[in-house]
């Protein structure tokens, strides 16, 4: 295998690093970027005393750390402020603010699997308050399993302070994110039939099945709008306003985020073209729909393979 192929088979893998460390799917692809330019600049120095992988690791995080040094962290709605419950008062305020995005599956479906509780939108929107070098040691030490004395080594500090980071790090963590059995999606069928059912009625606008579908302290984000509302009858309240009822308002395409179920949202417009409006990644639970995540970013449909406009269905 020559040089380029080895660094190659990493890339999904380096890009997931990069978006827990940054929350950013663009930010994440411009790190990956950035450490193959560091590693082809630097190779000639490689003395071999780790593996290829393991180095290109080590300038991943090196690099998102220096770009964490000049940005602020990407956050969702829930974590700015109380919800709201005024479906008509959406308006975006007017500071600036960095949105965690979504991670499409379809770039390494392998990793997500075998990475998806750590990949789940809650987790990395935790990880995103936890202090940068705090951040590289809780995942490198937990999700990549390196050695703390190789933490130490790559952050320049002490294997006893790395050890501390990483106690600290996961009492935040435990405080911000879910615990695991929160998010226990119900097994298939049960699974199949609640996507569905819920795709039909928001397509159709439907409230009466929507309500049968949302849990009764179900949340709903709209990423880049700070409102949030929180609590079946809130959300049911957002809905009626913003989700007129009728056939062929809207279509939902399905995919996934994150290691989660995903929609991709078309809204027709006067033009009777189906227009990319929104990117929805839902947390299902045992219970019904637990939390959406509304994207409401038409640039990121192309990332899921998706049309930013597609013609309606005969």
């Amino acid at each position: 295998m020559n040089l380029e192929d080895e660094f190659a088979q990493y890339r999904s893998g380096l890009i997931a690093h990069c978006y827990r460390m940054l929350g950013s799917l663009h930010d994440a692809e411009d790190a990956v970027q950035e450490t193959y330019l560091r590693a082809w600049k630097g190779f000639s120095a490689f003395e071999g005393r780790s593996s290829v992988k393991t180095w290109l690791y080590r300038i991943a995080t090196n690099v998102c750390l220096n770009a964490l040094q000049h940005s602020s962290r990407r956050v969702v709605p829930s974590a700015i402020g109380a919800p709201g419950n005024d479906p008509n008062d959406l308006e975006a305020q007017a500071l600036e603010i960095s949105w965690l995005e979504p991670f499409p599956d379809l770039l390494d479906p392998a990793l997500v699997v075998g990475n998806r509780q750590t990949l789940r939108l809650a987790m990395v929107a935790a990880l995103q308050h936890l202090p940068p070098r705090q951040r590289a040691v809780l995942i490198l030490r937990e999700v990549l399993a390196w050695p703390a004395a190789e933490v130490a080594d790559l952050l320049e500090t002490t294997t006893a302070a790395v050890n501390s980071s990483l106690q600290r790090a996961r009492a935040e963590l435990a405080r911000l994110s879910p615990a695991e059995d929160e998010y226990s999606e119900p097994d298939e069928p049960v699974r199949r039939a609640l996507l569905d059912q819920y795709a039909v009625a928001f397509e159709q606008g439907d409230l009466v099945a929507l309500e049968g579908l949302l849990t009764a302290d179900t949340r709903w984000e709209m990423p880049p709008v700070p409102t949030w509302f929180s609590g079946r009858p809130d959300v049911l309240r957002l809905l009626e306003v913003k989700l007129p009822a009728g056939v062929g308002r809207r279509r939902m395409v399905e995919t996934s985020a994150n290691g989660q179920p995903a929609f991709g949202v078309y809204i027709r417009g006067r033009d009777g073209v189906l227009h990319g409006y929104a990117i929805q990644v839902l947390t299902l639970t045992k219970a019904g729909v637990a939390a959406v995540m509304a994207f409401h970013r038409p640039d990121l449909f192309a990332a899921f393979g998706l049309p930013v406009s597609r013609l309606p269905e005969a």
